[in-house]
Order: structure tokens, then C-alpha cells, then sequence
């Protein structure tokens, strides 16, 4: 499923138009970036969380050269699966 087909499905179960969906859709994300860019956590109770996690740097390896180069430490985004979603996957 990819955004356009995600929206489609949001309009028709919302019974709301496409670009209604959309928006909503968009507003959603940039709600959850911008909480995550100041570091605090987003939690949809039953659905999962996203957080900020901080990857340690580390070497790694060139797959072309085979030489060892430097990765920096980051910040990566990071969702945690909630219970009710585990277990509709299930």
C-alpha cells in the first residue's frame, strides 16, 4: 500500500473526499515530525510509539574497497509496535 492508495482507503471509511484524506494524512505526519525533531515521543495507545533513538558511532567496511571508514553517530527515528497491533498482525 502506498500513500495514494492509503488516502483512498482513508476517504472511503472517513466517507470524506480524497483531498480531505489527504490533508489529514499530511497534518498527521508533520505532527509526528516535528514532535520527534524536539525529542519527545508520540504514543497512539494500542497502535505503537515513535521515538528518537541515538545510534552509537561505529566503523564499517567499504563493500566496493573492502576499506574501513568511520560512521558517525545519529539520531534515527524508531516505532515500537503496540499490543493490539501485534496482535492483529498475528
Amino acid at each position: 500500500m502506498n500513500k495514494g492508495d492509503l488516502v483512498a482507503k482513508i476517504a472511503k471509511d472517513a466517507c470524506i473526499t480524497k483531498v480531505q484524506a489527504e490533508a489529514a494524512l499530511d497534518a498527521y505526519e508533520n505532527a509526528v515530525k516535528a514532535t520527534l525533531k524536539k525529542r519527545d515521543k508520540v504514543t497512539l495507545v494500542g497502535f505503537g510509539s515513535f521515538t528518537v533513538v541515538t545510534r552509537k558511532a561505529r566503523t564499517g567496511r567499504n563493500p566496493q574497497t573492502g576499506a574501513t571508514i568511520k560512521i558517525a553517530a545519529r539520531k534515527v527515528p524508531k516505532f515500537t509496535p503496540g499490543s493490539e497491533l501485534k496482535k492483529a498482525v498475528k
